[in-house]
């Protein structure tokens, strides 16, 4: 080989070189010649992926931008919540959130290197827009929409804020991303909330003040509901009693007139019998006492029946012929 080509065969090589572009499907690839955009090509679309051919550098260029999907983090910032009593102490919150984005298609890429020029400027514009958009949204929001032992009302409000991230306004954020940029918004989302640093510590002793409150009415309560049973208790007691008592004057008054007919019935049967059993039961009211000693004659009135019993006729016997 002559020295003509060892000299020409590298010079072909270099300028072949910087003839050739690859498109891959991760990424557009935005052409221009002189500054000016020639065409963009989308790596998603099988006919435009692969290899193409251009004028070399100085007079044609290519710039490639990522079209996957973006997430960064926005700074974290202090924002104050709405507090209907003037509390503001805690109710100061710091929170956390991302931001995920894309190049909204091949014209998207155009606008996007036309207005943004790059990942890190997309990021410093959307950082900014979604920052001050969320400082407005929280400010409308209660501390327990965003920080709650209930998590169902923090996830409800918490996709409320989202939608209005994304979509309040006019235009919203989404529809100013994508015609002023070419910056698709995928979403915006919480990582964490906490309070400020330097509250912490008020705040921890303020919620054990709170609770040690809240722990002092509960024992009150319970105090008074117990009294309350106690009362009721001692009420339905008394009417038992009160009832059982009445049930028993109504037993012993049956009883008595129970025995009363008894008596009666006895009594017309046969008096001298019966007058012989209440002489009876004087006989042993009156000697049962062993404290006392009486001294009486024999021949009283009180001690005739005990020589002449009566005698019980049989109702069956029969009268003498």
């Amino acid at each position: 080989m002559s020295l003509k080509w060892l000299l020409i065969l590298p010079i072909f090589v270099w300028v072949a070189y910087l003839s050739l572009f690859t498109v891959d499907a991760a990424e557009f690839v935005y052409l221009t010649q002189f500054g000016r955009r020639v065409a963009v090509f989308d790596g998603a679309d099988s006919q435009q992926a692969g290899l193409h051919l251009k004028w070399p550098w100085p007079i044609q260029a290519v710039q490639r931008l990522d079209r996957r999907l973006q997430t960064f983090e926005l700074p974290e910032g202090e924002f104050l919540t709405r507090d209907r009593l003037g509390n503001t102490i805690d109710k100061t919150v710091t929170i956390d959130a991302y931001v995920c984005w894309r190049i909204d298609g091949s014209s998207g890429a155009d606008l996007f290197v036309r207005t943004v020029g790059s990942i890190d400027s997309a990021q410093q514009i959307l950082g900014q827009r979604v920052g001050s958009e969320l400082g407005a949204a929280v400010a409308e929001m209660e501390l327990d929409d965003l920080i709650s032992t209930d998590p169902k009302r923090v996830e409800q409000q918490r996709e409320k804020l989202r939608e209005r991230l994304l979509n309040a306004g006019t235009p919203s954020l989404q529809e100013s991303a994508r015609t002023e940029y070419g910056i698709e918004v995928v979403d915006i989302r919480i990582r964490r909330m906490n309070h400020p640093q330097a509250v912490r510590e008020a705040i921890f002793e303020r919620i054990r003040s709170e609770r040690a409150k809240k722990a002092a009415d509960y024992l009150s309560e319970g105090e008074k509901l117990a009294a309350d049973i106690r009362s009721k208790a001692e009420r339905e007691v008394l009417q038992i009693k009160a009832d059982a008592e009445a049930r028993a004057l109504e037993l012993r008054g049956a009883a008595d007139a129970e025995a009363d007919r008894i008596r009666n019935e006895t009594q017309r049967e046969d008096p001298r019998f019966y007058a012989f059993l209440k002489k009876l039961e004087d006989y042993q009211r009156i000697l049962g006492d062993n404290k006392s000693m009486l001294l009486l004659s024999t021949h009283r009135e009180l001690f005739d029946l005990l020589y002449e019993p009566p005698t019980v006729e049989s109702k069956t016997a029969k009268p003498a012929k």
